[in-house]
């Protein structure tokens, strides 16, 4: 025989956990697991279980909709409660920056290496072709990008860009926003192709290191090598590096495509993707870091001398982190 349960009746039996549920649950949203005392810490799970059955029955029994939906904001909520993380926002960063992200890399060493020589590779070229007829200069950099610095410009113009004079200054400030949204984006980008293989990564990687390389050559081909080193290095060593990283979880996605190993093509991009995402994410952050230099040390200082041994630093900074951060002792 069926049995026919009545919505009142069935609410009237198990309202009372659910409160109970509830209570908790607020309790722990606005003060955390700690306001709960030990014995609420053992009920909770007690109480989400028969949540969650209760649910299930109301939903065989088409229990009333305001009901219906009580219950299934109510579970979810305890169940963030009971197997969601139990680490607060500081201490998940402190476990990325810490330890996840550095060790990503180093899991990555050959693809990072391999990207740092795309770029330097595309520089060397744009470098020697720019050189050798500065009218190339056009054919590796947008104009937008340019920003009025070509052949055609003069050498006090060129000098000038380099240093913070008020009309200098605001063409900078205009220039670095550019130039950090268009590195940016051709990060994320160099990342997201690797999908296609990581040719189109690879080409991402080495076309941006013309455009260093044509920019390189034209300053060198006045005389202003020294001082565009010093203006580029302070922020470049950081952001040039998150490109290369960016570039190099690309290319780990397109080594898991084409060489899936043991695993078949769709298991390796998803566990390759996971390892690789952290890569990206740190990225992200160092490009911040690198627009925070652009946008206000350089703004600030024009010795040659202090810009290099900034430069300097960072590169030690970032090598020393990436080399010992979050190993085992």
């Amino acid at each position: 025989m069926a049995l026919t349960l009545k919505s009142a009746t069935f609410r009237a039996e198990r309202e009372g956990s659910w409160r109970e549920l509830e209570a908790l649950v607020r309790r722990a949203e606005r003060g955390g697991v700690r306001r709960l005392s030990g014995a609420e810490l053992l009920r909770l799970p007690a109480l989400y279980r028969a949540a969650i059955s209760s649910l299930s029955v109301a939903r065989a029994i088409s229990l009333d909709k305001n009901a219906l939906q009580y219950l299934e904001s109510l579970c979810a909520r305890a169940y963030l409660l009971v197997y969601g993380p139990r680490r607060r926002l500081r201490d998940a960063l402190a476990e990325f920056l810490g330890r996840r992200f550095p060790a990503a890399l180093r899991a990555h060493r050959w693809h990072v290496a391999l990207a740092y020589a795309l770029l330097v590779a595309g520089a060397l070229t744009g470098f020697a072709l720019v050189l050798r007829d500065a009218d190339r200069f056009y054919a590796f950099v947008d104009p937008a990008m340019a920003a009025g610095r070509g052949p055609t410009a003069s050498t006090a113009a060129l000098r000038e860009a380099l240093y913070a004079s008020k009309d200098a200054a605001r063409m900078l400030k205009a220039f670095a926003m550019f130039l950090f949204s268009h590195n940016a984006q051709v990060s994320l980008l160099a990342f997201a192709v690797g999908l296609a293989g990581g040719v189109p990564a690879a080409l991402l990687l080495f076309s941006n290191g013309l455009v260093l390389g044509a920019f390189a050559a034209l300053y060198h081909s006045r005389g202003l090598s020294l001082e565009l080193w010093a203006w580029l290095l302070p922020h470049g060593v950081t952001e040039l590096s998150a490109m290369a990283l960016c570039g190099a979880a690309g290319l780990a996605l397109g080594q898991a495509l084409l060489f899936p190993g043991r695993r078949d093509r769709r298991s390796a991009l998803a566990v390759r993707g996971r390892e690789a995402a952290v890569l990206v994410v740190g990225a992200v952050a160092m490009l911040f870091v690198a627009a925070l230099v652009e946008g206000i040390f350089r703004q600030l200082v024009h010795s040659v001398a202090i810009r290099y041994a900034v430069a300097g630093a960072f590169a030690a900074a970032w090598a020393l982190y990436f080399s010992l951060a979050g190993r085992e002792r």
